[in-house]
């Protein structure tokens, strides 16, 4: 599939062009109205402009097949730009929360305040049809670089919604120290979120199993499927960027032919990367150990030797 036409980088192209739109348009806004908290949404939107340059060319990385020095793929590289993502976000959080508590004692009065109130509108206007569009494209791959960006336009929406209200709140009752105090309280807010993004990369960097329910459907996938067997066990999963690895050994009859095990173990793995998006599966065929063996031709292996609960590495 051509570059061009492939979902994840165009929605990345979007989220740069959408970013680099408000970054102009708060910074100039921030110049003439002096407003720390117009200030710290622009700083927010020049971070989106980086985040999701880094974003495009991680996904257009990941995006490459395996080769012969990654024959997993390069799936962790969105993993990768998820964490920068993330320690960038704590690091601008940090600052803001440093200029505004500057600013506090400072006491510094705001100018041009409609300018302001108008550009946080517009921004929290923008950032959720840019947010849906990418938490969509998200969902429909499992890219987790998208879900991230997706959740910094949404961060947005709240922040550029809560700084307008602070700023209506100045121009009404000429409280102006108002500004600042809002500004921290965003800046906690994207610390918070940036902490769950940092856990999650690490998460997948150290290779941690995925959720209990795609184990399970796992499981189901394999005690449905047709076919003499016998039981499975030593599932290991992992992910990869959108990319979920996963193998296990398959218990089959031991008379069962090189030819008839592989066409079993083949059409499974098959039907488990076709019901879940994004899988990867190696099965790794044992012989059915039952001493009363009654040979192929009588076996009378059936889905109920399976165990109800699916059995993990090590079991």
């Amino acid at each position: 599939m051509p570059q061009a036409k492939n979902p994840k980088l165009r929605a990345a192209a979007l989220s740069i062009c959408g970013a680099l739109a408000l970054a102009i348009i708060k910074l100039i806004t921030a110049l003439l109205s002096g407003s720390m908290a117009v200030m710290a949404s622009a700083v927010d939107s020049l971070l989106d402009i980086l985040m999701s340059g880094v974003n495009f060319m991680a996904i257009r990385q990941a995006e490459q097949p395996p080769d012969q020095s990654h024959p997993f793929g390069h799936g962790k590289f969105e993993t990768l730009a998820t964490l920068f993502q993330a320690l960038v976000i704590t690091a601008s959080g940090g600052w803001i929360i440093y200029e505004s508590v500057i600013r506090l004692g400072q006491n510094t009065r705001l100018e041009n305040i409609n300018q302001g109130i108008g550009v946080l509108a517009f921004s929290a206007v923008v950032s959720w049809f840019i947010a849906s569009y990418l938490s969509k494209v998200a969902k429909q791959t499992d890219s987790s670089a998208l879900e991230a960006d997706s959740l910094h336009f949404r961060m947005d929406i709240y922040s550029n919604l809560g700084l307008m209200a602070g700023l209506l709140m100045v121009r009404w009752f000429d409280v102006h120290w108002l500004d600042a105090a809002l500004s921290i309280l965003v800046a906690s807010y994207i610390l918070h979120e940036a902490l769950q993004l940092i856990k999650r990369s690490l998460t997948d960097i150290l290779d941690h199993e995925l959720p209990e329910e795609i184990q399970q459907h796992v499981h189901q996938l394999i005690s449905s499927h047709e076919g003499p067997l016998a039981g499975y066990h030593g599932l290991r999963t992992r992910r990869a960027g959108s990319l979920k690895i996963m193998d296990f050994h398959l218990e089959v009859c031991k008379d069962m032919t090189v030819f008839e095990a592989h066409k079993l173990t083949d059409s499974l793995e098959r039907r488990i990367e076709r019901e879940i998006p994004g899988a990867n599966v190696i099965i790794h065929v044992d012989p059915c150990t039952a001493d009363d063996c009654p040979g192929k031709e009588n076996c009378e292996i059936n889905k109920s030797r399976i165990p109800t609960r699916f059995q993990n590495f090590g079991d």
